[in-house]
């Protein structure tokens, strides 16, 4: 999957928030969305 530009639409996905629970783009149509995490998490270096 190609790198996604500023602007672009997400591709659909689902994601585990902050208490465990799953969260899915599709549930949150019509809202803003703003997506923020850590591309070196978890990795070594």
């Amino acid at each position: 999957m190609p790198l996604l530009e500023a602007g672009d639409r997400a591709p659909a996905f689902s994601v585990s928030d902050q208490q465990g629970r799953t969260v899915s783009l599709d549930r949150l149509a019509g809202k803003w969305v703003v997506l923020w995490w850590y591309p070196k998490a978890d990795t070594p270096g």
